[in-house]
């Protein structure tokens, strides 16, 4: 009588293919609270806007509009504003929580010689780093910039804020994503250049709060201005009314220019003779208008992305040159 002996049946399954291997599956699995933590934002940011859209179309709806001119000049809600506020902080959210630690987390903590020490070159590491990362904030911030602006687009005459304003001109068209690629980018460089995280983070706060207070004051000059004239009695001209004022001046009838609180007078008669002493005639605006939107948020989103990537090549080029 024989015995043989043979091996037990396996019952683990194999493992099925990765769809991500290497690198990229290190750095994502690295980073997959902040992947995941933007994917939570646009998602939820989403649906917020989904929302909101439909409870100012039922709204509109209710009072008749447009047919008939509402009540209260424009449509007033808590909740909008919040909304609006929340996609202009979303910039500086990117740039101190998703950008700053990038690298200096792994900087403070030795994770930047542990890799680099294996076969992965400092620079392909970082740069696979800069893929993903811009990967997930550039999906994030297009999908929530194309959903408001497919919002505010068609009730821009109802809302609470005009196209000039920072937090509808930063949050509209090309504007939001560039806007979000430039402060995460700046916010990876701080962090590559200090090297500890909460200091990154706080530098990185208050450079990019200073920067978009800079950048909504720069809007005027992403576009050549226009000016019109037009009697200095006669009612502001309709086409104006949407228009982004950049200066005015009263003006004479041989083209001279005066500062619009020239014949501010005390009294009606001082006012008057004041008028009739420099020849006044006109009222002289220079303005921006809603046509030139597009043109000037492309402009501003050219010179955003090549800080983006200005920014970008340098934090490469120092990564290659020094160790981490």
């Amino acid at each position: 009588m024989s015995t043989t002996l043979t091996d037990a049946p396996r019952t683990e399954r194999a493992p099925g293919p990765r769809l991500l291997r290497g690198l990229s599956w290190l750095v994502v699995r690295q980073h997959r609270a902040m992947l995941f933590s933007l994917l939570a934002l646009l998602v939820l940011g989403s649906i917020w806007l989904v929302y909101e859209r439909g409870s100012m179309k039922d709204f509109l709806d209710a009072a008749g509009w447009p047919q008939k001119e509402l009540a209260q000049p424009s449509f007033e809600s808590g909740s909008t504003d919040l909304l609006v506020s929340a996609l202009g902080m979303l910039p500086l959210i990117l740039a101190v929580f998703v950008g700053a630690p990038l690298i200096a987390g792994d900087q403070e903590q030795g994770t930047a010689q542990l890799v680099t020490t294996q076969s992965v070159s400092r620079l392909r590491w970082v740069t696979t780093k800069f893929v993903w990362c811009y990967a997930g904030v550039l999906l994030t911030g297009a999908v929530l910039s194309a959903l408001f602006t497919w919002w505010w687009k068609p009730y821009r005459s109802v809302f609470p804020s005009s196209w000039s304003d920072g937090a509808i001109f930063d949050a509209t068209g090309p504007m939001l994503p560039a806007l979000c690629l430039f402060l995460t980018a700046a916010g990876i460089t701080i962090g590559v250049l200090v090297r500890r995280v909460l200091t990154s983070m706080a530098i990185a706060f208050v450079l990019a709060s200073g920067f978009g207070v800079f950048f909504d004051r720069m809007i005027v000059h992403l576009a050549p201005t226009r000016t019109l004239v037009y009697p200095l009695d006669a009612d502001m001209p309709s086409r104006l009314h949407e228009s982004l004022e950049v200066d005015r001046w009263i003006g004479s009838a041989d083209g001279r220019l005066y500062g619009w609180g020239l014949c501010s007078k005390e009294t009606e008669a001082a006012s008057d003779a004041c008028v009739k002493n420099h020849g006044i005639v006109n009222n002289v605006y220079e303005y921006l208008g809603f046509d030139q939107m597009a043109a000037m948020q492309w402009t501003g989103a050219g010179i955003l992305l090549a800080g983006t990537v200005v920014l970008t090549a340098f934090v490469l080029w120092r990564v290659s040159r020094r160790p981490l």
